[in-house]
């Protein structure tokens, strides 16, 4: 008799244990504030529609990949004044080949750009940039073909978490990680979990340091897993189109951190859908709480913390706008 209390004692630890870091959710609960979305007007430069959003300090930062001339345009977050143009594309010294992501280090006041035509990241002092219209940036770390962080957020100079891109060189297939990166020495720490039921992952990650957590999305499973810094899984969150098979269409394009909250850019709700005008916002622990529909297709947005607003890029007569989340969420 204690034999079968006993067993049924650890079945049911077990059982906890799984519904503490396993959740199912449903996104149901749509707040439509297509009637708060904000545009913001600019006149004093052409960007095109393949731009991404960063935010450096006081300014915003727009980058045009396709672009001819200047590849990063800066404004003055708060105004949208339109300051200056920089990054020269091009094969030359300094210049820009093929445009990657921007982080800024907001103790040295640098911007980082990576440039995947030449494997290296570009280091920009902002202050000279704008001082100097002849500026040229320093190379802060080389990188290679086969295995580099296609996508990371920096704390310091020792400490990023970053997207891993694994090449394999002949195939031109690839896997991603997320890991730990060094940008002093370009070590890379792979964090150890893997998702048992996911054998070819398509993955990105976002993360705060205020909380101690990042957050790894899926791109082609519904699922979002929440982990410590160092690795150790939270949650498993899963949506209500999750399948272990690899779909042919994405579910989540993009997630930030918001304070207390973390926000998604989710395209999961039709297989038909490739584009999403939907956010959806969970808690720390990911807990779902809401769905903000703005009703414009979301190229990419960034959160304004001195602002508390998100700022978009738009597939819409509104190329950029922002939505004020002062009472929303």
């Amino acid at each position: 008799m204690n034999k079968i209390l006993y067993l049924l004692f650890f079945v049911f630890c077990i059982g906890c244990g799984q519904a503490k870091t396993e959740k199912h959710q449903r996104h149901n609960r749509i707040v439509d504030v297509r009637e708060k979305v904000k545009e913001i007007v600019i006149e004093d430069v052409f960007i095109r529609s393949n731009n991404r959003l960063y935010l450096a300090g006081d300014y915003l930062i727009i980058t045009d990949s396709q672009s001819m001339d200047e590849v990063m345009h800066l404004f003055d977050k708060d105004n949208f004044r339109y300051i200056t143009g920089f990054g020269k594309r091009g094969q030359g010294p300094g210049e820009i080949a093929s445009m990657g992501i921007c982080v800024f280090d907001e103790v040295q006041q640098k911007l980082y750009v990576t440039d995947h035509g030449k494997n290296c990241i570009y280091s920009y002092d902002l202050g000279s940039a704008l001082a100097n219209p002849q500026y040229m940036p320093e190379t802060k770390i080389k990188t290679n073909n086969s295995q580099f962080p296609a996508d990371y957020q920096y704390y310091n100079d020792t400490l990023c978490i970053a997207r891993i891109i694994d090449m394999d060189m002949a195939t031109s297939r690839f896997q991603t990680s997320v890991a730990k990166w060094n940008m002093l020495t370009g070590e890379i720490t792979p964090m150890k979990y893997r998702h048992p039921e996911i054998e070819r992952k398509n993955s990105c990650v976002a993360s705060s340091l205020e909380h101690g957590i990042y957050v790894e999305y899926y791109f082609s499973h519904d699922l979002m897993s929440i982990f410590t810094f160092d690795g150790e899984l939270k949650y498993n969150i899963y949506g209500e189109n999750w399948t272990t098979r690899s779909a042919g269409k994405k579910y989540y394009d993009k997630v930030i951190f918001c304070k207390d909250r973390i926000i998604a850019a989710y395209m999961g709700a039709s297989p038909s859908e490739n584009y999403t005008t939907k956010l959806h916002v969970f808690d720390i622990t990911g807990d779902y709480i809401q769905t903000l529909e703005t009703g414009y297709v979301i190229v990419d947005f960034c959160y304004d913390e001195d602002n508390n607003r998100i700022l978009m890029s738009l597939n819409a007569m509104m190329q950029f706008a922002y939505l004020d989340l002062d009472g929303l969420i």
